[in-house]
């Protein structure tokens, strides 16, 4: 048994890492647009980026060559929605087209609703710790789903939630960049204030989507947290690796700290304290597939502690991340038999060190071992009879990784920053090869 015939091989990109045009045709201004000058390396910003907004139709002519069959975007929340009650219809415009063009190309559009970029007129209330957050985000989403949904079908509400709330709100290494300096009690507070209007954040709109989208809706989140794997696959390893991925402690990186709660409709003691119960009814709705973000098994890391499998010079990638292949058939088997749900890989994909070589070619042979050594541990968890939905490279193209600027390039494509040029790397046309297959010969 290999991968279905509609298996969804894709790739996917965020907003504010790929469109640019930062203050374009109506939009406002978020929390990575004007805070984030003196944190991000060598100076980098996302105003131009990959200039997507101007070269969509481009880029998905690209999609289109490598013969994705899903491409997963987001929307920005500050070019849809630049002022408190107000809409930009030249924002939601460039959305509408997007989809009008991958639909054209047969490639399945599927929307991420919040990729971390945060209008600033919420930020200017408090942010993630206003009261009135989840609400505004409803309105938001309402507004898109209405404009979009006879398009779209493919839906997830949040992105990377472990993420955004901790670099964002505790470590203070991403936007906006808000370093909790309190002592342990009050960082579980703040912790826990953060999640309560995420959680409802993300309950919210997905009662939203199902009452008003055209298309009948398939409803999801993407999902980061820890993983860890088995040293070896005796039953003993098997169960401390899953303890290990669902601790009991109050930790916005755990995956069940969050899922708990959306999926079985459980909450922290701590979480208990202050969700209601008609707070968790909302937070509890119904969903179809699990979307996980993958990179690298979370026991690799240094600060783990002792690690027979951790030795010096492992391989690495751009971002230091120990290569960890196995990473994709143990988070599809842990989280599926703990939530069973479907589970689409959202993201994986590799940081390398790329560039036009003298051939006017971009090798990346790295990249393509580190696809095939994540891709057969995906194919396994899918010949055990785990329900796998779909698989999206991180990313279609070289983008604004963050506070690390432009240096570290995760696409299939090569963007020049210079020109705009786009290059198709090896892994691409490997890629490419891949889906043509339907992962037959991975």
């Amino acid at each position: 048994m290999g991968f279905s015939k509609d298996f969804l091989w894709g790739a996917a990109s965020a907003a504010y890492q790929v469109e640019g045009a930062y203050d374009e045709d109506g939009k406002g201004m978020g929390i990575w647009d004007a805070l984030s000058e003196g944190h991000v390396k060598h100076g980098d910003n996302g105003n131009t980026a990959c200039d997507h907004y101007h070269r969509y139709k481009e880029d998905v002519a690209l999609m289109k060559q490598l013969g994705l069959k899903a491409y997963r975007f987001s929307v920005s929340w500050p070019r849809v929605m630049p002022k408190e009650g107000s809409v930009n219809e030249k924002g939601l415009a460039f959305y509408k087209d997007l989809a009008d063009e991958l639909l054209a190309a047969g490639i399945t559009p599927m929307c991420t609703l919040f990729h971390w970029n945060l209008p600033m007129w919420i930020h200017d209330q408090g942010g993630w710790l206003c009261d009135k957050v989840s609400d505004y985000f409803a309105e938001y989403v309402k507004i898109v789903v209405e404009a979009l949904s006879d398009k779209v079908s493919v839906w997830m509400t949040l992105n990377e939630v472990a993420t955004f709330l901790g670099a964002g709100y505790m470590a203070g290494v991403h936007a906006p960049f808000e370093e909790c300096q309190s002592d342990a009690q009050e960082a579980e507070k703040r912790i826990c204030a953060l999640t309560k209007n995420i959680l409802l954040a993300h309950g919210k709109a997905a009662q939203v989507i199902r009452e008003h989208a055209v298309l009948a809706p398939e409803v999801g989140i993407a999902m980061d947290g820890t993983l860890y794997m088995p040293w070896e696959e005796t039953a003993e390893e098997i169960e401390k690796a899953r303890a290990a991925t669902f601790p009991e402690s109050i930790s916005c990186r755990a995956v069940n700290w969050w899922l708990e709660p959306v999926v079985n409709g459980k909450l922290h003691p701590k979480m208990a304290e202050i969700v209601s119960a008609q707070e968790l009814e909302q937070i509890h709705q119904p969903l179809d597939f699990i979307g996980y973000n993958c990179y690298k098994a979370n026991n690799y890391d240094d600060d783990y502690g002792p690690n027979p499998a951790l030795y010096p010079g492992i391989p690495r990638t751009a971002m230091d991340w120990a290569i960890t292949p196995d990473a994709l058939y143990w988070a599809i088997r842990f989280y599926h038999e703990r939530y069973g749900l479907p589970i689409m890989i959202t993201e994986n994909g590799m940081a390398n060190v790329d560039f036009i070589m003298s051939d006017g070619k971009v090798h990346d042979p790295q990249r393509i071992e580190y696809l095939k050594g994540y891709l057969k541990g995906m194919k396994r968890a899918v010949e055990e009879g785990y329900p796998v939905i779909g698989y999206l490279y991180w990313s279609i193209m070289d983008n604004f990784e963050w506070a690390e600027g432009y240096d570290k390039r995760f696409g299939l494509i090569y963007v020049d920053y210079r020109t705009q040029e786009r290059t198709l790397k090896d892994s691409a046309l490997w890629y490419a090869g891949v889906i043509r297959e339907n992962g037959e010969k991975l």
